[in-house]
């Protein structure tokens, strides 16, 4: 990945540190090991505000660490494949059309506070970045679900498992299958979003289920390990253990 970028000074990190919720709870060995990655980060990838947004060199790099977060234990090869981190000043909207099985397209607005194109950028709202900063323990971290996509696409596919060991993705494809089919009977079974146990929007699809799962997996580990067992300990395994653990 070329030459080492020069480490963040310690006030910078500090800093990032105060924050970010979920990096001031990490032990020394493990904050300096983000450290890294964000100074890695911060050299390879573009940052780009726009619609009038500024971001200065430390919230810059509080992103940047937001976004390496999931990559504590799987290293900078979770960086490959895209340059440049886009940055709304809040939910922002896209224009999306889709052909049906009978031919018809169908066009509409979306309003997203992220989105990670599978080859391309990683698009942020910082105002739901500060959001999740605020309240971290909610279950809810943006960065860490489009890094999850991210992660997801690195082996050409986007289907709910990043590239892992073949023993170790065969279980993980067992498991977590087994656990969103039983999501997805029990919101079925309920009719209502409000008896799911963490955010129904894991139901779309396996993608969208390891994607919140590992924001669950960070912010309110204890749920996930009591809701879905299995599943928060492949994160655990993929991700270390979550700093609220």
């Amino acid at each position: 990945m070329g030459a080492r970028p020069e480490p963040l000074a310690a006030p910078e990190w500090r800093a990032v540190r105060a924050a970010v919720p979920w990096i001031d709870a990490l032990d020394e060995a493990r904050s300096q090991r983000l450290a890294g990655l964000t100074a890695r980060f911060l050299h390879e990838k573009t940052v780009t505000p726009v619609h009038g947004l500024a971001l200065d060199a430390a919230q810059r790099a509080q992103l940047a660490a937001m976004c390496c977060l999931p990559l504590l234990e799987f290293g900078e090869e979770g960086l490959h494949g895209w340059s440049q981190l886009i940055v709304y000043p809040e939910a922002f909207r896209v224009r999306r059309h889709h052909v049906d099985v009978a031919g018809v397209v169908h066009e509409g607005d979306d309003t997203l506070i992220g989105e990670s194109w599978d080859a391309g950028p990683l698009v942020l709202s910082w105002g739901d970045v500060q959001s999740d900063c605020e309240t971290p323990r909610e279950g809810f971290c943006v960065a860490v679900h489009e890094m999850a996509h991210k992660l997801d696409a690195l082996d050409g596919e986007m289907d709910g498992t990043p590239p892992l060991p073949r023993p170790w993705q065969r279980e993980w494809a067992r498991d977590f299958q087994a656990a969103f089919d039983a999501f997805n009977e029990k919101l079925d079974a309920s009719g209502e979003d409000d008896a799911a146990d963490i955010d129904p929007y894991a139901a779309e699809s396996p993608e969208e289920f390891f994607a919140v799962t590992s924001e669950y997996h960070f912010s309110d580990p204890a749920r996930l390990a009591r809701t879905m067992p299995a599943v928060a300990t492949h994160l655990t395994r993929l991700y270390g253990p979550s700093p609220f653990a």
